[in-house]
């Protein structure tokens, strides 16, 4: 070992030396993948199941009947010696369905040993002419070995599988020779290569498929994660409007305090001060904030809404009837009723309350054709019960370019104030959307179930889609 390392005065390695140690390379890694036992088995189909294992074994059963009768009556062998070459080259197309490559070397081996036997009888009877070095079924055993293997390992085992298999052909027909014989080398190798080249191919394809799958489930789960982050990134935006208006409230009363009380102390002022100096530093931090969140093309959020505009306030449930009036065009018959003492609620809740209505009566629009919807608004002592329900659809809904997650938004702002939404099919046929939004704190108690009372307005009007998400089906 210490020759083969041995190294020029220029400290080179010298070129005889890297030759062998190429060989010596190509030699381990040719060990590496052709002697092994380790299970490959064969998946079932997928439209057809089992069925090539069926035909397998059928082949299996054909050539170990005919490889026993053509060693018996045209070899001259043994029964005993016979039937376990035939054996071995059947056997070795049922073991490829699970050990390609100890299969290929029980078919290569068993092949070896017939070419071997039969050798000195080959002109012993000059009537029949047999067919050396593989026998008929001794190739079609190799050619279905071959097509399994190349279906299920990389493709430098494949080829130096079919390497081995046709070096040992040519040695054997080529170089050592027999008497009169009908050969079948070359149509071994002609077939071998192409069998090889088939599976090749056809296991290329399958992997393929396989890396087409698995990039469309990521992608689509990435299309999932970026739609659910540009809905959070919008509830941001809208959410910062409203703590923006309620620190402003806040400096002002804070600046306005010390001149409503006669002669106020130090401590009070220096303390006003101070709560107007930190709203002041946290409307600043907020801006800085909002220039993160905010698109390069604002026009783009919802241009057909004046509600949603970068710099108009943000909408709540007073605006519902503008909301109606401004999108009846479309035909969509809506009637709304509104239950309850109607009173003002917190900035996060109104908003969040007028975007799931919009979002819902833009569902029914788009998925919906020729439906009509009905919202009902119920105000509760501990908050808000929101409905929106559609009947049926009188004709297919056509096809949405939408990015299929308005649920989803729907759901993050009723989960961000503390609050729960549902959503599915009506008995009967439609859709329903009912979602429930505490009035104070995350975690109030909402009283689920009630129904709207008595007393309601209704409003019937047509009304059109504003947001272009949704994941209704």
């Amino acid at each position: 070992m210490s020759r083969l390392i041995a190294v020029t005065e220029t400290g080179t390695r010298r070129p005889e030396w890297i030759g062998i140690g190429r060989v010596l390379r190509w030699l381990r890694t040719l060990r590496d993948d052709l002697c092994t036992a380790r299970p490959d088995p064969l998946p079932p189909s997928v439209w057809l199941r089992w069925l090539p294992h069926g035909v397998l074994c059928v082949a299996a059963i054909g050539i170990t009947i005919g490889g026993v009768a053509q060693f018996q009556h045209n070899g001259h062998l043994g029964a005993g010696l016979a039937s376990l070459l035939g054996f071995a080259a059947g056997g070795a197309v049922l073991l490829a369905m699970w050990r390609p490559v100890l299969a290929w070397w029980l078919s290569t081996g068993s092949m070896l040993v017939a070419a071997l036997t039969l050798h000195g009888r080959l002109g012993a009877t000059p009537v029949v002419v047999f067919t050396w070095p593989w026998t008929v079924a001794g190739m079609i055993a190799q050619l279905l070995v071959l097509l399994l293997l190349a279906l299920r390992v990389r493709v430098r085992v494949a080829v130096e599988a079919l390497a081995v298999t046709v070096l040992v052909t040519w040695l054997l027909d080529g170089v050592w020779g027999a008497p009169p014989h009908q050969s079948t080398s070359v149509v071994t190798v002609v077939l071998s290569v192409i069998v090889v080249a088939l599976g090749t191919a056809l296991r290329g394809r399958r992997e393929a498929r396989a890396e087409l799958g698995r990039q469309a489930s990521l992608t689509e789960e990435e299309r999932s994660r970026r739609t659910l982050l540009e809905e959070r990134s919008r509830i941001a935006r809208e959410l910062h409007d409203v703590v923006a208006h309620h620190m402003s409230v806040i400096s002002i009363q804070a600046q306005v305090a010390p001149h409503l009380v006669e002669n106020p102390p130090d401590e009070l002022r220096e303390n006003l001060e101070g709560i107007r100096h930190n709203a002041l530093e946290a409307l600043a931090e907020l801006r800085r904030v909002l220039g993160v969140l905010r698109s390069e093309s604002p026009d783009e959020d919802a241009p057909d809404d004046p509600g949603t505009s970068p710099h108009s306030p943000q909408p709540t449930l007073d605006r519902l009837d503008a909301l109606v009036e401004n999108t009846r065009a479309a035909g969509l018959t809506v009637t709304t009723r509104i239950t309850g003492e109607r009173r003002p609620m917190q900035s996060g809740v109104e908003l969040s309350a007028y975007r799931i209505v919009q979002e819902a009566l833009s569902n029914v629009l788009r998925h919906a054709p020729g439906a009509s919807a009905h919202v009902e608004i119920e105000y509760m002592a501990y908050g808000l019960l929101l409905s929106v329900a559609n009947s049926r659809p009188t004709r297919p809904a056509p096809p949405s370019p939408g990015a299929g997650h308005g649920l989803l938004g729907m759901r993050e702002r009723a989960v961000m104030l503390g609050g729960s939404l549902t959503a599915g099919p009506r008995e009967g046929g439609g859709y329903r959307i009912f979602a429930e939004l505490p009035a104070t704190a995350p975690g109030a108690g909402l009283v689920p179930g009630r129904t709207a009372g008595p007393t309601a307005e209704s409003t019937t009007g047509t009304v059109r889609a504003l947001d272009p998400k949704d994941d209704r089906a």
